[in-house]
């Protein structure tokens, strides 16, 4: 049977009792948490984990497990402490969501700053992976990198990163809006998905119309990707990890949207 989940994001619920509720009712058995739901940084280790536990059982309280945690990191550094400073707090991270429930980690290239030209951009992220992978296969982590953002919402160039990382434990998460958000014409969006299902780690399945400022989401089905391409891309490249909604549309509705992205996916994967 497949697993299917949802993001804590653009839900009403600030309060992760009432998100656990919210989630288990709709029918979802698995959530995303970005690490910042349980853990401030300024906490010593000690109490890092006992938060981190403490989310886990709140979750198994309500029927449900952590699929992901989303790690916030930047890898976009002017300079090499900065980058050493962010692989090691993703080597925490890691550890956080472990004792969380989860030994997948979403991560990001990082977010363009004066300080970092873009020339520079694809050698940190490879720098950064490559600095980690060591840790992440002796300890039996995977990482997917998101298409977040303006840095990595390419997969061209994703794949370039991760052949050359070269880690069968640090792929991609696969978001299937965000090629077009950023501005690909939905022919590039296609090819994408055929692209980078190969090296899915972990997705969120979106809808919408248009890009950047034109953007606006919608429940599956409504937009203008072709999702069912994109399933079809993922399931023929053997993904078997979560099946993530993730809703962006108009807050007020995303109660209804989250639940009837969930029908949408049960619909079409079985």
């Amino acid at each position: 049977m497949p697993d299917f989940g949802l993001i804590q994001y653009n839900l009403p619920y600030d309060d992760l009792e009432r998100f656990a509720s919210y989630a288990s009712g709709a029918g979802f058995g698995f959530v995303e948490l970005p690490v910042g739901r349980f853990w401030n940084e300024a906490d010593s280790d000690t109490d890092a984990l006992a938060h981190a536990r403490a989310v886990r059982e709140l979750l198994s309280r309500h029927g449900l497990r952590i699929s992901a945690v989303s790690a916030g990191n930047d890898f976009l550094q002017p300079d090499q402490t900065g980058l050493e400073r962010q692989v090691q707090r993703l080597r925490r991270v890691c550890a956080l969501a472990r004792e969380a429930g989860t030994d997948l980690i979403r991560i990001d290239g990082g977010w363009s700053k004066d300080s970092v030209p873009q020339d520079r951009w694809r050698g940190l992220i490879v720098q950064a992976l490559q600095a980690i992978r060591p840790f992440v296969e002796r300890e039996g982590y995977t990482l997917a990198l998101d298409n977040h953002g303006l840095v990595t919402n390419d997969a061209d160039l994703e794949v370039s990163i991760l052949s050359e990382v070269g880690s069968p434990r640090i792929g991609a998460n696969v978001d299937t809006m965000n090629y077009r958000w950023a501005g690909h014409d939905l022919a590039t969006v296609n090819r994408f998905y055929h692209v980078i299902a190969p090296w899915a780690r972990h997705v969120h399945i979106k809808d919408g119309r248009g890009s950047r400022g034109e953007y606006r989401g919608t429940v599956l089905g409504a937009g203008e990707l072709d999702l069912e391409r994109a399933l079809a891309e993922l399931r023929a490249a053997g993904y078997a990890g979560v099946w993530t909604v993730e809703y962006e549309g108009p807050r007020a509705e995303a109660e209804d949207g989250y639940r009837r992205g969930l029908q949408w996916l049960k619909d079409r994967i079985r």
